[in-house]
């Protein structure tokens, strides 16, 4: 009979009986069905001491595994203990954190073995996972522009089946040669196809399990077309073109799964296209259509985090007895409690502007239990704050200075109408920082390179040259800047200030990033909105010791084929770091460029 493990720190002594307790295996992978294990009970004689709830035994179903955040807020739930075994003696939890999920299924006991001590919880990191659809399971059919667009979009289907049309891999393979997005991203869908077709015990004709290759969300299976399927489609629909192949297989899976047949139960069947003409096509035929929306990272443009957060006015009256102050040089910090507090993130910036009384404006410094710290900030509207020779002059101007000028801060989103000044606070906070305080050696810019018009060809001289046409923005700031700090110099002193400054700045091409590494550089990415979230990515990922990232764009302004607000790189970068303590957003509301492009912007 094996041996219970060694406790990793000394426990109290154990009963008797105890010992006789086999061990249980920690072996995961097994996720058989309540059912299984039940008819296994009797032959395999004493039982192990489970902390499991038998969750997917109606049905037969899988066990549903709990999100982390619930696995981390979980209490011990004690076992009933029979009333002819002996209560044990409390053991000590071992000080490790052990990967346990603590739930509510009541083991089955041998007469030998005492109930277990109740065991607390390991505090996990808390995460988000999305909730496990409870309906029936549906087959859906795939376009080659989702594969093309998400060579991942095999797993993002929760417990769905998928189903690839055989005309879908003639098209992939026609897309994989080239160095385009799109052919890596076929090539890559091609690797994954490969690797669940090869994995073990995979059978292509009872369908290829999605979970095999370690992506453990996935619960469904993968089904390949392996034979001709029987459709009519109207006359009008040219037979040979793939779409309406698509289609087709799309009508005779419906119809094939429209009842409950032996070892294929009932699906509905949904076509999946980025294509909006396919899917206008195939709700004409009468077909269920969808588009791809895994790839979003917001379903509405509205609900995009805006950094900052407007106090109720009757915030200190709630506050007047809970909160605390204190002086640390020039700032003052305020702690504070109450229902608010679960709803800010790490810089955050908040305010409180009421007639007759303070403003007060200050950054989330700290989130404690239920307790926050505020910090309030320095204020660049004045002179004798000025950046470069830059004030700020609104409100949102401000909150995005305190992040720019915060050594602390390493990655900074800001988002914004045309005109409300991201680029030129940017550039003013960079060369303070890179030729007055030394904190780094230069200034990198770079920008998606994407044409609002038709593209004028190719353009002559050095990678910085030819970025020259793309950088109007930076030059129109600088010219600002240097006018501004010559400060009565005369044409020589301009001359002189805009060589100085543009000897710090270097203006760098996206498509050579790959591999790079910066190292004490301020980096600007200009126009992100235009950039996917791979892309996003890949640029962040270039970030070394003692560099910032700057992202700005304008969300209205994507110029991207099949982006949006939602899918954009810098809606998925502003998602993705808010709360993080070393980033910050700040959504610019107000335009300052000129009353006519303010009136453009609301206009137009």
């Amino acid at each position: 009979m094996p041996l219970p493990p060694a406790p990793t720190k000394r426990a109290a002594l154990l009963s008797p009986d105890a010992i006789d307790a086999p061990a249980r295996s920690s072996h995961r992978g097994s996720r058989r069905s309540g059912e299984e294990r039940a008819d296994d009970a009797g032959s395999r004689g004493p039982q192990p001491l489970e902390l499991f709830d038998n969750l997917g035994a109606e049905g037969g179903g899988e066990t549903a595994r709990p999100s982390r955040r619930a696995k981390a807020k979980a209490k011990p739930v004690p076992v009933p203990v029979p009333a002819s075994t002996p209560a044990p003696v409390p053991v000590s939890a071992p000080q490790q954190p052990v990967a346990i999920q603590v739930e509510t299924r009541v083991p089955t006991l041998s007469p030998a073995a005492p109930a277990p001590a109740p065991v607390a919880a390991p505090q996990a990191p808390a995460r988000t996972k999305r909730s496990k659809s409870t309906g029936p399971a549906k087959l859906f059919v795939l376009d080659t522009n989702v594969l093309l667009h998400d060579p991942m979009c095999l797993f993002r289907f929760e417990e769905h089946d998928i189903f690839l049309p055989m005309i879908v891999l003639e098209e992939l393979d026609g897309h994989k040669k080239g160095t385009t997005e799109v052919a890596r991203n076929g090539r890559q869908t091609s690797r994954t196809l490969d690797a669940l077709a090869g994995a073990q015990d995979a059978d292509i004709d009872k369908g290829l399990k999605l979970d095999t290759t370690g992506h453990r969300e996935a619960g469904g299976r993968l089904f390949f077309q392996t034979a001709p399927l029987d459709y009519s489609l109207p006359v009008s629909l040219p037979q040979g073109k793939a779409d309406n192949q698509i289609l087709g297989v799309v009508q005779a899976l419906r119809d094939e799964y429209a009842t409950d047949k032996p070892g294929k139960p009932r699906q509905e069947v949904v076509l999946v296209s980025k294509d909006i003409n396919m899917r206008v096509k195939a709700r004409a035929l009468g077909l269920a259509a969808d588009d791809y929306q895994n790839d979003k990272t917001l379903e509405d443009g509205d609900l995009l985090y805006a950094g900052s957060l407007a106090l109720p006015a009757d915030f200190w009256t709630r506050q007047s007895k809970t909160v605390e102050s204190w002086q640390s040089g020039s700032n003052t910090f305020y702690r504070i409690s109450g229902p608010l507090v679960p709803n800010l993130y790490i810089n955050q910036f908040v305010y409180f502007e009421a007639p007759g009384e303070p403003s007060m404006y200050a950054r989330v410094t700290e989130i404690r239990d239920k307790t926050a710290v505020l910090k309030t900030l320095k204020d660049y509207s004045s002179g004798k704050n000025a950046v470069w020779g830059v004030n700020t002059r609104n409100r949102e101007q401000n909150f995005a200075m305190n992040l720019l000028m915060d050594p602390e801060i390493d990655f900074v989103t800001l988002t914004g109408t045309a005109g409300t000044g991201k680029t030129l606070m940017a550039l003013a906070s960079g060369l303070t920082q890179v030729l007055d305080d030394r904190r780094y050696t230069e200034i990198i810019m770079t920008r998606a390179t994407v044409s609002v018009g038709e593209d004028i060809g190719f353009l002559p001289g050095t990678e910085e040259e030819k970025m020259g046409p793309w950088m109007g923005a930076l030059d129109d700031n600088l010219e600002f800047l240097a006018k501004g700090d010559g400060g009565g110099a005369g044409e020589w002193g301009r001359a002189a200030t805009n060589e100085l400054i543009r000897s710090r700045i270097k203006v760098k091409s996206m498509n050579f990033m790959r591999g790079r590494t910066f190292l004490n550089k301020y980096v600007i990415i200009d126009e992100a909105q235009n950039l996917t979230p791979k892309q996003m990515k890949t640029l962040i990922t270039r970030a070394g010791p003692g560099t910032k990232i700057i992202c700005m764009g304008n969300l209205a302004q994507i110029d991207t084929p099949y982006l949006t607000e939602g899918s954009s790189g810098l809606t998925f970068a502003v998602d993705k770091f808010k709360g993080w303590p070393h980033g910050g957003h700040i959504t610019l509301a107000r335009g300052e460029r000129s009353r006519l492009a303010d009136f453009a912007s609301d206009v137009l």
